[in-house]
């Protein structure tokens, strides 16, 4: 018997949610009421969690040659909204009402990605699209994960039996069909338990690499100043070599995780690494 909670009616009240949440936007997240660009310092804190992802989705940097969907991460919010008692409570409420989906990352740290549930179907329906024309690939296992593995398993992981069973809603589930979903990096199996798998962002991968690598280049260059700290505006403007994301990206991410912290000053918002 179908779980309603989980059925297609529910699918479809959630998209109703995501379209008057939409339609209730009517400049973009990221600009004054005269469509000026703010600066990091201008929209640096958010009441709301919501507003905070939808500001941070809109300011994601693209990125040459990588197809990937925007993501926010969770450490982005912590700097973002004072409160995380509320970004926890208030993210959950939101994976709950299926309008975002919540990654766990391979970056040996606890990280965690937090993507729209719209961005994230949109990046499959691409790989879907681009596996289409090679005859090698099932790719019919792309809609059955899509309709009735994303719109019921909401946790980051799932077990192997609860993924063929979800699947086989579809139609007959092959072991081939398992290897197409790893492969197009919509799953991976978990080194501590074979049996369970996360379920992952398709060509995050070389991001991934230049999230780490951006990280300790900025890092590196606020240790090397004399008082291991800088203005933010002059050091937003900054370039990183190392990382396809911008300055802001990672002044957000390492604000949020508690290695850099800011402090008020008559000039502005002064940015400092932790002591360790």
């Amino acid at each position: 018997m179908e779980n309603p909670a989980s059925g297609p009616g529910a699918w479809s009240s959630s998209s109703r949610k995501r379209r008057e949440r939409d339609e209730q936007e009517e400049t973009p997240p990221d600009t004054d009421a005269t469509g000026h660009s703010l600066s990091l310092e201008e929209n640096f804190t958010f009441s709301d969690t919501l507003v905070a992802l939808r500001i941070m989705r809109a300011q994601f940097p693209r990125i040459d040659k990588v197809s990937v969907r925007p993501f926010i991460l969770r450490s982005q919010l912590y700097s973002s909204v004072d409160d995380r008692t509320q970004v926890d409570r208030e993210l959950e409420s939101l994976r709950r009402e299926k309008v975002l989906r919540i990654f766990k990352l391979n970056t040996g740290q606890d990280d965690h990605a937090i993507m729209f549930v719209d961005d994230y179907l949109n990046q499959i329906e691409r790989i879907s699209k681009r596996m289409e024309g090679k005859k090698q690939y099932d790719v019919a296992v792309l809609e059955w994960f899509k309709i009735h593995v994303i719109s019921s398993k909401l946790d980051p992981s799932i077990g192997h039996e609860e993924l063929c069973t979800l699947l086989s809603m579809g139609g007959k589930v092959k072991d081939d069909h398992i290897t197409l979903l790893i492969n197009a990096g919509l799953l991976t199996r978990q080194l501590i338990d074979p049996t369970m798998y996360w379920f992952t962002i398709p060509n995050i991968g070389s991001v991934l690499k230049g999230l780490s690598q951006g990280r300790k280049e900025l890092l590196s260059f606020l240790n090397r100043r004399k008082y291991k700290e800088m203005m933010l505006a002059p050091l937003e403007r900054k370039c990183l070599r190392l990382s396809p994301m911008d300055m802001r990206f990672h002044l957000r991410d390492l604000i949020g995780s508690g290695h850099l912290k800011t402090a008020k000053t008559p000039s502005g918002l002064l940015v400092r690494v932790v002591k360790e």
